[in-house]
């Protein structure tokens, strides 16, 4: 396991060098290939990942007859043009060249798939692709925007059958680059969490309002630069989400539905901007530090994991750090730290005390990312507020076996239901306000 931490955070390390890179292309050098052969027989797109254990990133490439590029979506990588592609009757080589790093593509084509072995910083993992293009998501809702900083957001609106108006729940994601309806650039597959969510609100006379957070998806252009980002950024921008239903005749109450990191973010907006109710789902009861360091400890050799206690301390009081470990630069690197000394300024359970509308705390069970201990410290930090225990559910809200394998399977299952009794509990919650 701990192993695996490690080999992981290199990996991301790479690859987020890599995203940095795809947002000023104005500025890279020239890209042209080195070394490029006819590409005919395996034109368009080829989807899959590089097989990180228990990781798989996910990668699409797109070749033309002479040239070929690749998109990191978990990394907000679009379209970067490689800089050698060979094909020789089925072998295949691909490189890229990104700042003094080399990263090859060393595969065999087989009708319509390609396998192989992908290798930077002399690690090597398997890759598989397919052809064709990955799987869409069919959406339903109307697009709506709201102003923000830096730009304009845009969001999905799923809206009740009859006659308004109706109660309204501004729904927030978690970490990382999950998108608007619960699904993870970083794992394969869909679970469609989220959109199951607003389906069953819309289902019982209750609005929504999903988007994905600035950075990611639909919202990509509002990035900005990593080293200006901070936590308030997502709290600001889920407020004026409230704000902008709030002035909607269509709708009486506005709440907000926050899932994992998208629970602190919605418990601040929902002071900031005075909403009527707050949901929080599977949200940590503790200042994400401790979280860390608790995940940490799982992956990390003694001197690593004491060596991300003395950074966490040093940015906890708001002083950054300089030298780091290679294997933590995924995690510390200077460009992020702003953002998380403006997350560790938050506690979760001092925010929900000041929080003076209905509150509705929900975990699972089975949740392997935020047991519920978290509900349960939250709880305490509030007494009045209702505590919804669902039995087998897991992370993404879905009923889960106990082991990890199978509970892990369910992640890229969009078949499988919301967990029985998560939907009910949320419906008879803001029925009662």
């Amino acid at each position: 396991m701990k192993k695996f931490g490690i080999t992981f955070c290199l990996l991301i390390s790479i690859l987020l060098l890599i995203a940095g890179c795809s947002k000023k292309k104005e500025a890279m050098p020239e890209t042209n290939a080195e070394e490029v052969s006819s590409l005919e027989e395996i034109e368009g797109v080829w989807n899959g990942s590089i097989q990180v254990p228990n990781q798989p990133l996910p990668i699409i490439l797109t070749f033309e007859k002479t040239s070929g590029t690749i998109s990191i979506p978990a990394q907000g990588l679009n379209d970067y043009a490689l800089t050698s592609t060979t094909l020789n009757d089925t072998d295949i080589f691909l490189e890229m060249n990104i700042q003094g790093q080399r990263i090859t593509f060393d595969g065999k084509v087989a009708q319509d798939s390609i396998t192989g072995t992908f290798t930077q910083q002399g690690q090597s993992f398997p890759f598989e692709l397919t052809k064709g293009s990955p799987e869409e998501v069919v959406e339903t809702g109307d697009v709506v925007q709201v102003d923000v900083e830096n730009g304009t957001m845009d969001g999905l609106l799923e809206m009740p059958q009859g006659e308004g108006p109706f109660p309204l729940m501004v729904i927030i994601a978690g970490s990382g680059p999950t998108d608007h309806d619960g699904n993870s650039q970083l794992l394969p597959g869909k679970n469609n969490s989220l959109k199951m969510i607003a389906e069953g609100l819309a289902a019982e006379g209750v609005a929504s309002i999903r988007y994905d957070k600035r950075g990611i998806g639909k919202n990509m252009g509002l990035a900005g630069k990593e080293q200006d980002l901070r936590f308030n950024h997502y709290i600001d921008d889920a407020a004026a989400w409230v704000q902008f239903a709030k002035t909607d005749a269509r709708f009486s109450k506005v709440g907000i539905i926050g899932h994992s990191e998208g629970s602190l973010i919605g418990m601040v907006a929902a002071e900031q901007a005075i909403a009527d109710a707050f949901i929080s789902i599977a949200g940590a009861g503790r200042p994400i530090d401790q979280v860390l360091m608790e995940q940490l400890d799982e992956q990390l050799p003694a001197n690593l994991l004491e060596e991300s206690n003395t950074i966490l301390n040093a940015l906890k009081q708001g002083e950054q750090v300089q030298t780091i470990s290679p294997e933590l630069q995924s995690l510390f690197r200077p460009s992020v730290q702003p953002y998380m000394i403006s997350w560790l300024h938050y506690d979760p359970a001092e925010q929900l005390k000041k929080l003076q509308v209905p509150v509705l705390l929900v975990n699972g069970n089975r949740d392997i990312q935020v047991p519920v201990k978290d509900a349960e410290l939250l709880h305490d930090a509030k007494k009045d507020a209702e505590l919804l225990i669902v039995d087998k559910m897991n992370h993404i809200l879905k009923e889960s076996p106990e082991d990890r394998e199978g509970n892990i399977a369910t992640y890229g299952n969009p078949d499988l239901p919301l967990a029985h009794g998560l939907m009910d509990g949320i419906v008879g919650f803001l029925k009662d306000l």
